[in-house]
């Protein structure tokens, strides 16, 4: 995988270039809609295949876990001079489940610090449920940042 172009004026786009090129982040559908210093949502439609067999048209919770986890790290990039060259890694993701996920999902993370070496991080998902917005899980990361090489 090449190292994408992580612009500032072009970021949204080369966001969805690398997740189109990741094979994990392009199976699960991803797609980014919005990103901005310190923040970034992205979305995933439903698909059975992301679901739970123990719970019927339920997507697993591990979907719901990575896609905070993904959309914290993409946000914390954005706080980087060059974010293609910024090195972190998640060093503690805590995520607590509200309801159960039916329908198309959606991940806002935001970045609450980022500092020389650790970056904390806020991110919420939600799914639309009988025509309303609903929260299904909130998350907070944190990430070793190891600056760009």
């Amino acid at each position: 995988m090449s190292r994408p172009d992580f612009t500032h004026d072009g970021t949204t786009a080369a966001y969805q270039q690398y997740i189109d090129s990741h094979g994990f982040l392009s199976w699960l559908g991803l797609s980014v809609e919005t990103v901005e210093d310190g923040r970034v949502v992205f979305a995933v439609p439903y698909d059975e295949k992301l679901t739970n067999p123990a719970s019927e048209g339920v997507v697993h919770g591990g979907i719901t876990a990575s896609l905070v986890d993904t959309a914290s790290g993409f946000a914390l990039r954005t706080t980087f001079d060059d974010p293609a060259a910024a090195r972190l890694t998640t060093t503690d993701l805590d995520v607590s489940y509200l309801r159960p996920a039916t329908g198309d999902l959606r991940v806002e993370a935001e970045v609450i610090r980022a500092g020389d070496s650790m970056g904390v991080t806020d991110g919420l998902v939600t799914t639309e449920h009988d025509g309303e917005t609903k929260d299904v899980a909130v998350g907070r990361t944190s990430y070793r940042l190891m600056g760009e090489p």
